[in-house]
């Protein structure tokens, strides 16, 4: 086969997806860290796995239409920095083979060229030794042999060569690649997908396409019985005494609601809680000082009107207030009810379920930002492995995007307690980001497997502890690593130590915690939160 057109490329799409889902798990396991959440095969299978549902529907078309599909379903489904990064690859490709028919060796090869063009233009600093040097390396193998062949089967088993012998090489680009043992997961994600093209060309069986979906489990349902405090209240105490008075209120608030929440930056308090009582909120705060953006909502109203209920007579305090489309709308992805729930407290708009365990797409932020119907969006990723897939979500929609470059859930909580509605996007969104910096952020989960840290062993099961992108601490419980962190990461500087504890804590044990924290820094506040988040135990955050 010397030309490649719509049809047979359709089908070449289709089975390299469904070559690199069946070994997206070997992927995965390539992650540097032994952290539970390698998901870099599962992001890039994902990522195809859009690509393809959207190169179905072209129907009978030329190279140029299903190339542009593939770039279309890949930006709408990219996962992760493997998956932005596969999807630009792809936009580069489909920009060079607009409007053709059909495709030889020579055509091909400048696309690929073309696609890592864009791939590098896309990130800001790109980095070699990742899935970059591994599609340059193929793109300059491709230019090679289109002048040497016009054979599309040894055309590709040329570039899968190349690609294999970067691959191969990427320890030596990336320190960190050669310490953990591993090749990097992006380029070894690329390789797979052009193996499984070699093999398609060659006429060997490929595994059919599922074209799964992901899917995430489901809790128990909320139901109206649940809510003894039926009254959520939030408001904004500025000036006056509010810079001393985040201990006082939250002792009174505790008393009279749950779901508590006061966190303060300067002279400011943003305060959360679920009430039956909202008026003794607001007469108890006043005296703090100046209270702005009050927001009380009736859950049992809510709750009524989401299961086609018909609503109660409302009363005075919890009259529901029509929904206005924000100035500025605020997106923030997290895992765990309890995250999620503290970043509503704090003003965020709408959460997308996602972070280490599942990196949400751009289209599933994207759809996010357009539900906010406001003209201008603010997206926290909260996760450095989510923001350039964020950075994406500027090209799905006509509204203002601004990323503020969160790669922590504790750097995204600083984010929207320096949140300012008032100011205009831009300006809020730089505020935010020097928030965000002045934020140290660690980690607390298990190994996965073996592997070296600071010249130490790490053994499968151990606790770790994740800070500056580097592993601080090895123990054998959570809360003995955690203190174990915060002492590498508390300066003469910090004045407030934050713990939200996941899924799998125990109450008992944070709390002593706790206590231990606060008589060993007796100089700083310590405060924890049930962040509810799957397989990391803690995150911690030093201000």
């Amino acid at each position: 086969m010397e030309k490649l057109d719509g049809a047979k490329l359709k089908e070449m799409i289709m089975a390299c997806t469904a070559y690199l889902d069946t070994l997206k798990n070997d992927v995965d396991a390539l992650n540097v860290f032994p952290v539970p959440d390698g998901d870099t095969g599962t992001n890039m299978s994902l990522t195809m796995q859009a690509a393809a549902r959207e190169v179905q529907r072209t129907g009978d078309s030329t190279i140029g239409e299903v190339a542009e599909a593939l770039a279309t379903g890949s930006l709408m489904g990219a996962r992760g920095n493997s998956g932005v990064i596969l999807s630009q690859l792809y936009r580069g490709i489909a920009r060079k083979l607009s409007g053709k028919t059909v495709a030889g060796t020579t055509e091909l090869a400048e696309a690929l060229q073309e696609g890592v063009n864009t791939a590098y233009r896309a990130v800001m600093r790109p980095v070699e030794g990742t899935i970059l040097t591994v599609a340059k390396e193929a793109a300059r193998a491709a230019a090679e042999a289109a002048a040497d062949t016009d054979e599309l089967a040894e055309f590709l088993a040329r570039l899968l060569a190349a690609a294999q012998v970067a691959l191969a090489r990427t320890p030596e680009l990336l320190p960190v690649l050669r310490q953990a043992g591993v090749v990097d997961a992006g380029g070894k994600g690329f390789v797979l997908l052009l193996e499984g093209a070699v093999r398609f060309l060659q006429g060997e069986a490929l595994p059919a396409s599922s074209l799964s979906v992901p899917t995430r489990a489901a809790g128990r349902p909320v139901t109206e019985t649940d809510l003894d405090y039926p009254y959520c209240t939030e408001l904004l105490l500025h000036g006056g005494r509010a810079a001393g008075a985040e201990e006082k209120v939250k002792r009174y608030l505790q008393q009279i609601g749950d779901s508590l929440l006061v966190v303060g930056a300067g002279d400011v308090l943003k305060v959360h809680v679920h009430t039956d009582d909202p008026g003794a909120v607001l007469s108890f705060c006043r005296q703090w000082g100046e209270m702005r953006d009050i927001k009380i909502d009736n859950m049992r109203y809510q709750h009524r009107s989401l299961h086609g209920e018909p609503p109660a007579a409302p009363d005075e305090a919890g009259q529901a207030k029509a929904d206005k489309a924000p100035a500025i709308g605020v997106v923030a992805v997290a895992a765990g009810d309890g995250l999620a729930e503290m970043f509503k407290s704090l003003g965020v708009h709408a959460v997308v379920r996602g972070g280490q365990t599942m990196n949400p797409s751009t289209e599933d932020l994207a759809k996010a930002a357009k539900g906010l119907a406001s003209d201008q969006v603010i997206i926290l990723p909260n996760n450095g492995n989510i923001i350039l897939a964020a950075e994406q979500v500027k090209e799905l929609t006509e509204q203002e995007i601004h990323v503020v470059p969160t790669r922590s859930i504790p750097e995204g909580v600083a984010a929207m307690v320096a949140f300012d509605a008032g100011l205009t996007a831009p300006a809020a969104a730089a505020g935010m980001t020097r928030a965000a910096q002045g934020v140290k952020a660690g980690e607390v989960t298990y190994a996965v497997r073996d592997s070296q840290y600071d010249g130490g062993m790490v053994r499968a099961g151990d606790i770790i502890g994740l800070w500056q992108r580097e592993i601080k601490a090895v123990g054998t419980s959570p809360e003995q690593v955690a203190e174990a962190l915060f002492a590498r990461m508390i300066d003469a500087d910090a004045s407030l130590l934050t713990l939200y504890y996941g899924a799998e804590a125990d109450a008992a044990a944070v709390e002593q915690l706790v206590r231990r924290l606060e008589s060993t820094y007796p100089q700083c506040g310590v405060e924890a939160y049930n962040g509810g988040q799957p397989l990391y135990y803690y995150f911690l955050s030093v201000e």
